[in-house]
């Protein structure tokens, strides 16, 4: 901005998503991706997937789904190279609405996880009724990973727990060695 410079995101997504913004914002982001990727299948790059988060306001949109796909198809992106991240408090919001477009999103193709995983009001049914590939650590499990042992006993319960119901595990914010070493070991 030119008076206030670098606006953190944490201050302009709660802004966004007040005024109803962020759904402009998150197709931005979502064909920029889509944008990259055919960049880099071009290129013949080895392509896995990018992640993208969803708002809950974008995630309330009933043609989320159909939009995904557009964009997907517009830049020749296979949908199985783009993963819907979203938050346990939008799976949370309405359950039953929440299991439908998960399952229409994976009938489509594109891979689901659940970010931030144990911040919220964690409820272990929806893990076994929706139909995720991914639950994405939360950060402040991982922070003092190396010497907390309370932070070791979640995570290896997570990473455990997500394995025996055929999901992966990725964790955020891993920035040492002895959080790497960790996470390694149980199979994060």
């Amino acid at each position: 901005h030119p008076s206030y410079g670098a606006v953190s995101p944490a201050e302009f997504i709660p802004l966004a998503e007040q005024t109803g913004v962020i759904v402009d914002i998150g197709l931005w982001v979502v064909e920029q991706v889509a944008r990259q990727l055919r960049a880099w299948l071009d290129a013949g790059l080895p392509v896995g997937f990018v992640a993208i988060n969803v708002s809950a306001i974008q995630f309330a949109q009933s043609d989320l789904v159909e939009r995904l796909l557009d964009v997907a198809q517009r830049h020749g992106v296979a949908t199985e190279h783009l993963e819907v991240e979203l938050t346990e408090a939008v799976a949370l919001r309405d359950p039953a609405g929440a299991g439908e477009k998960i399952q229409r999103l994976k009938d489509a193709g594109f891979r689901v996880s659940i970010d931030d995983f144990g911040t919220g009001y964690s409820s272990m049914s929806y893990l076994k009724r929706y139909a995720l590939d991914k639950l994405k650590i939360d950060q402040s499990f991982i922070r003092d990973l190396a010497h907390d042992a309370g932070d070791q006993a979640i995570v290896n319960a997570i990473v455990k727990m997500a394995h025996s119901l055929g999901l992966s595990t990725i964790a955020e914010g891993v920035e040492t060695a002895e959080q790497l070493a960790f996470l390694s070991a149980t199979g994060c």
